[in-house]
């Protein structure tokens, strides 16, 4: 067990390092990933994998450095159940983007979310404009939740039916 008590530490310690830096460079980043973005966390996975295991790569080490770090999200899942304060820590507050048509410009400029992507998530939800939309928030876990008068109106069945009418381009 001593052996293995590095692996625990340094896979731990690398652990609590990606989260902290998760969410010091911002959550929409990983809730809409890009090409960049994957090849980012591929790579990142592989720089750390040393760092955790150090030159034991037997089997036993793998498995005690996966063990640790699924222990630790256990842990940090249930801490951040039980304290709401760290979860708003680790993960944020939900961000008001667009109320009433009108977009809140400070907060979009604080979550780093261009006009241009506002705009694209407000079609990809079945608005025409940001001006159709009642509300937009940009949700603790990086997605954007958008409401619109039109889509309070109709029920699931409603919109799934609509869209099946819908000519194709």
């Amino acid at each position: 067990m001593k052996d293995y008590l590095p692996i625990i530490l340094s896979s731990a310690t690398v652990y609590v390092f990606i989260v902290v830096a998760i969410r010091l460079f911002g959550k929409k980043e990983f809730a809409q990933l890009s090409v960049s973005d994957l090849v980012f966390v591929l790579l990142i996975s592989n720089a750390v994998q040393n760092a955790m295991v150090g030159s034991d790569s037997s089997l036993t080490g793998g498995l005690i450095a996966a063990s640790t770090l699924f222990i630790i999200n256990y842990l940090l899942k249930f801490l951040m159940f039980k304290f709401p304060k760290l979860e708003v820590f680790i993960s944020g507050e939900p961000r008001l983007l667009i109320y009433h048509g009108q977009v809140n410009e400070e907060n979009v400029r604080k979550s780093r979310i261009s006009i241009n992507e506002l705009v694209e998530t407000v079609r990809e939800h079945g608005c025409q404009s940001i001006k159709d939309v009642d509300l937009a928030i940009l949700e603790s876990d990086g997605n954007i939740s958008v409401l619109s008068d039109n889509f309070k109106t109709q029920t699931s069945h409603e919109r799934k039916r609509r869209k099946k009418v819908l000519p194709q381009s």
